[in-house]
């Protein structure tokens, strides 16, 4: 090596490394290297205590051919995710939109609404769960008392009830927090555009559909993109939910007739819950891994195509 090399790799500052040195330890052992052992994992029967057994893909195709309750649990999810990401998009929007020109109680608004994004998913559980209740819950005392009813309607125990109701927890707890991306996004936006609309004679209307919703393509994209993510990952708000209602003793890990059973919860049950099967329920993480990923890319896609004209 010439002395001129020799002298380089003297100047080299070492101090910036080191400096990373500690979190990319941490990143190794805590992030990357369960990954990886989560998806050698994935080939093997293994309980966590007796020997490991090599089978392949063998986990991957019982998934989609001797697992009914692993693609019903996805059915679920994609229903779940279909009907609360166009919803708190929506009123996300329409909600920051509102609040956007008021002036006086403008930071009250706000506030309320994000207070369900920073609160608790157990508090949100029990929230749900006491308003829905058959016996004491408000929602019914409410409807028998309005004469809507003539007796309290069973909630968490109908299939079509039970997802109208965690779609509803969803967008509850989410929508503060798509309020304010949005109103992050209407700040930046620059006032001579609505000025030169107003001066033009648009209305409000025209304004918001042909200016502010155009310009906004790219936060909806990544709204978007990140509620897909977020919807397939579910299980706080279905499980926390029935966690309480399930334990009475009627065998049901989903709501009834696991009309609520995610994939995440499904994983949950075979990998640590019930059966300990820790290779089944690598296989289960890495399939919903890819899954996401496709969604993403045709998230990506459709919402690029839409918006790409008016970027």
């Amino acid at each position: 090596m010439s002395t001129k090399k020799k002298s380089a790799l003297r100047k080299v500052n070492k101090w910036p490394y080191l400096f990373c040195l500690p979190f990319l330890a941490a990143y190794f052992m805590f992030s990357l290297f369960p990954m990886l052992y989560s998806l050698q994992l994935s080939f093997f029967d293994w309980n966590g205590i007796s020997d490991k057994v090599f089978i392949g893909v063998q986990n991957y195709v019982n998934l989609f051919t001797k697992d009914p309750l692993f693609l019903k649990s996805l059915g679920n999810t994609v229903i779940l995710m279909a009907f609360s990401t166009p919803i708190t998009v929506f009123l996300g929007l329409g909600v920051a939109y509102l609040l956007f020109d008021i002036g006086r109680g403008k930071r009250l608004y706000q506030t309320v609404n994000f207070f369900p994004y920073i609160t608790t998913p157990v508090a949100i559980g029990f929230i749900f769960s006491y308003l829905f209740d058959w016996q004491s819950g408000y929602i019914n005392k409410i409807l028998t008392g309005t004469g809507i009813l003539d007796e309290p309607f069973f909630w968490l125990g109908s299939e079509i009830a039970s997802k109208v109701i965690i779609v509803i927890m969803v967008v509850w707890r989410y929508l503060g927090y798509y309020m304010t991306i949005y109103l992050a996004a209407m700040t930046s936006m620059p006032a001579e555009v609505y000025e030169a609309a107003a001066v033009d004679g648009a209305s409000r209307f025209k304004i918001f559909t042909k200016i502010t919703i155009p310009m906004l393509s790219g936060t909806t994209r990544f709204l978007i993109i990140t509620s897909l993510i977020g919807g397939l990952q579910m299980f706080e708000e279905p499980k926390l939910l029935f966690s309480g209602w399930a334990a009475l003793g009627n065998g049901q890990t989903g709501g009834p007739g696991n009309t609520a059973l995610t994939v995440v919860w499904k994983f949950y049950n075979d990998a640590f819950n019930l059966d300990s099967r820790l290779g089944y329920g690598s296989a289960i993480a890495y399939t919903l891994f890819i899954i996401i990923m496709i969604f993403s890319i045709i998230g990506f896609k459709i919402s690029n195509g839409r918006g790409g004209k008016n970027e």
